[in-house]
């Protein structure tokens, strides 16, 4: 296979529409569980590590999504915690303790719901923070590789991966690895994860918004807030979920 830009984009195209037929049934099985909990007064709470952190984004804050939402990410350690900037390195995923010192500083209640990603799903802190999540009654939605968390082994000391505690587990069809172009020497480029997890994230809020209008209910909606009257909306929408949902950095 050649690299290129058509090469990639023909990669993305059949990945992509191989996770959009393969995963049909599971998003709308995300979707139920996350309208049962917006029904119920509940926020989704949205987390990921590395790169996986853009879904996280997906879900929570943006233009079109779903207002009652959270996004969590090891800054709030930081930003919320009172730690020192140096305690963020790029091994801090891996440890497990991080996961309870993130739940404890997050807004949650009992009826909220979790979306967490990880395109491995092995590392300590976020499969450290689904069983946790589960412990504390939660529903829970996970999005990872199958390919690759299947080949890895976990770096959790109970041996478990994330996929192992969720409700419902989608896969983004990135292969082991993720980048899809191999080169000559070895190795490969074209990361394709970051893209399907935000398709499933944003199709999984197309049919929560879908369930809602179907319910006769209004969905709570953001608009852009670079159009007009869009700071007023969503300003009286957040109102609703004072003190749940953060819009930090």
């Amino acid at each position: 296979m050649t690299v290129s830009a058509e090469a990639y984009l023909a990669v993305v195209t059949d990945t992509i529409g191989r996770v959009a037929a393969g995963q049909r049934e599971v998003v709308g099985r995300a979707a139920d569980l996350i309208a049962e909990a917006l029904r119920a007064d509940g926020v989704v709470h949205a987390f990921g590590t590395g790169h996986s952190e853009a879904l996280a984004m997906e879900i929570a804050g943006r233009a079109g999504g779903l207002v009652p939402t959270n996004r969590i990410a090891l800054r709030d350690l930081v930003l919320y915690g009172g730690e020192p900037a140096d305690v963020l390195g790029p091994k801090l995923e891996r440890d497990p303790a991080v996961a309870h010192r993130l739940y404890e500083l997050a807004p949650v209640r009992p009826q909220d719901v979790f979306v967490l990603a990880s395109n491995s799903g092995v590392n300590g802190a976020m499969v450290e923070f689904a069983a946790l999540v589960k412990e504390r009654g939660h529903d829970l939605v996970a999005i990872t590789s199958a390919e690759h968390s299947g080949r890895m082994t976990s770096r959790h000391p109970s041996g478990r991966k994330l996929a192992d505690f969720a409700d419902v587990v989608l896969d983004n069809g990135a292969p082991y690895g993720d980048a899809t172009l191999p080169l000559p020497g070895g190795g490969a480029v074209g990361a394709v994860s970051s893209m399907t997890a935000a398709l499933l994230a944003q199709q999984i809020v197309a049919e929560v918004v879908a369930r809602l209008l179907a319910a006769g209910e209004r969905p709570p909606v953001y608009l852009s807030a670079n159009i007009t009257g869009g700071d007023e909306h969503n300003a009286e929408l957040e109102a609703r979920y004072a003190g749940r949902i953060r819009r930090g950095a």
